[in-house]
């Protein structure tokens, strides 16, 4: 089944219900599925065919809820892109899914040289310009039939390897994805708001899907601002908006958090990173049984494990992870996928139909993940004997800061390209405000030296500017094993110590 279907449904009952406001203005649903017709076709005209994929690098706006819909009516398959990219690393993506298509929003792409290349036949549509406003002109397209194991949604995560790894999601997987949305968080209908203050590549726009599913108002905002969404409090009833554990906490230390209307807050979902026991204690305090905590990862979307908004107010569950979602299977493993007993701690696997289909041309690593039936995630936790998950650790190194996954390897590969650096250990450390800091741990070749502002420049040249480091130490040498292994967790111990790295 194609998710398109189910959307222009909505739209025919619902075609004066408000659909998408942003800083254009509000479409109804009758309006909206309109452009996503139009569009979709003039896709197809162009030559898109079934299978296709259209990369989606676009900040917030309402223009990318219907390129991902008429994607999906056309038959083809969207590439949604964290807008915070630096454009090589766009490039590599593009040429990873070979892209027909790329849309993109007004200062993200003003060079596209280094997009040169990366595939042959590529276009790039900017948002606002007479090229975007040629796809309305078209006739309408309805939805192309498509099999529920057919590719909807490529998200683009990292591994171990530094190297982003497209996680193939399917029709199956976002609609089961909705329907637990359904059964563990809210019941929604067209009285419900959708807010996107988050980045709709991402979580805020894979759970804008079970809204649009049930006719809910989407209200898109260009970023996370606490006094906007005071505003939104203000304006819209039943609101819900996903927030990662740095925006719940600017959120709740708000110095006028007092006078947001609360009473017309309806959810939070939260999840991406540890959050600080101490600040869910004051976010119930605040918000009462509004939270929910969730533990899912681009493999397995949103999908894995949950805290429900009742089970807030215990504070022992707020180190927990929540239990298994609904039709969700969860289980501690060993090295060898044995099912470990309650409170051994292991890696957790996960077995549903939110598993993603495969890694995007990547045999080895979709072999390596997706074991017996199970989605092996590379986190270690363990579980109680009622079945919350308790995580303990991140056996893949990975650095969550401000909600964003960002993989030390990668990190660690720029910054060797400076002559002077011998070798190099990114780890994660904690902060207050963003979750964790970025903190490279540099050991020069002897004799020679690089400063904090050569390698800053070397990172903004290569990557997003939130994955630069935002401390640098540089030792004589990094503390290594017998088998010659950089020991990391003796790196976190001393800066979590506040030690002096020798």
């Amino acid at each position: 089944m194609n998710l398109a279907s189910l959307l222009f449904a909505v739209a025919r009952t619902l075609p004066d219900r408000p659909a998408v406001t942003d800083g254009r203005g509000t479409l109804s649903y009758g309006q909206w599925i309109d452009r996503v017709a139009r569009i979709a076709f003039t896709m197809a005209a162009r030559g898109a065919r079934p299978g296709d994929r259209v990369a989606l690098y676009m900040e917030n706006c309402g223009e990318f809820l219907e390129v991902l819909a008429a994607a999906w009516t056309a038959g083809l398959v969207a590439v949604p892109i964290n807008a915070k990219l630096h454009v090589r690393e766009v490039a590599f993506i593009i040429e990873n899914c070979a892209a027909r298509l790329l849309f993109t929003t007004p200062g993200l792409l003003d060079d596209p040289t280094p997009l040169a290349g990366s595939v042959a036949d590529l276009r790039v549509i900017q948002t606002g310009t007479d090229d975007y406003r040629a796809l309305l002109g078209a006739d309408r397209l309805t939805p192309r039939e498509r099999a529920g194991d057919d590719p909807a949604w490529i998200f683009y995560t990292s591994g171990t390897t530094g190297r982003p790894k497209g996680a193939v999601l399917t029709h199956r997987n976002l609609i089961f994805m909705s329907n637990v949305y359904y059964a563990d968080i809210d019941q929604i209908d067209a009285r419900d708001t959708k807010l996107h203050a988050a980045p709709m590549s991402h979580g805020s726009g894979l759970y804008g899907l079970p809204h649009l599913l049930k006719g809910s108002h989407q209200v898109i905002q260009a970023g996370f601002d606490v006094e906007r969404i005071f505003e939104a409090l203000e304006q819209h009833r039943n609101l819900t908006f996903f927030a990662a554990p740095t925006m719940l906490t600017r959120l709740i230390n708000h110095a006028d958090i007092g006078r947001a209307k609360i009473q017309n807050l309806k959810t939070i979902y939260y999840g991406g990173g540890p959050t600080y026991r101490a600040d869910l204690r004051k976010a119930v305090e605040i918000f009462g049984p509004r939270l929910f905590q969730l533990f899912g990862q681009g493999e397995s979307p949103m999908t894995i494990t949950g805290l429900a908004k009742t089970l807030h107010g215990d504070d022992e569950l707020l180190a927990t992870c929540g239990v298994a979602r609904s039709g969700v299977e969860v289980r501690v493993a060993d090295d060898d996928g044995n099912e470990l007993p309650v409170g051994e701690v292991g890696e957790v696997l996960t077995r549903s139909d939110c598993v993603m289909k495969e890694y995007l041309g990547n045999a080895e690593a979709t072999a390596s993940a997706l074991q017996r039936g199970w989605l092996h995630t590379g986190d270690l936790g363990s579980l109680d004997e009622r079945g919350f998950l308790t995580l303990r650790d991140r056996s893949k190194d990975m650095i969550i800061s401000g909600g964003t996954n960002i993989y030390p390897r990668e990190v660690e590969e720029v910054l060797l390209l400076h002559p002077a650096v011998l070798e190099v250990s990114v780890i994660g450390r904690p902060h207050a405000d963003w979750g964790e800091e970025v903190v490279a741990v540099i050991a020069c070749v002897p004799g020679q030296s690089a400063t904090e502002g050569e390698l800053d420049a070397l990172c903004l040249a290569h990557i997003a500017r939130f994955k630069r480091p935002k401390l640098y130490r540089f030792v004589a040498q990094l503390p290594k094993n017998n088998y010659g292994k950089i020991l990391k967790t003796e790196l976190r111990q001393q800066l979590l110590g506040e030690e002096a790295i020798p």
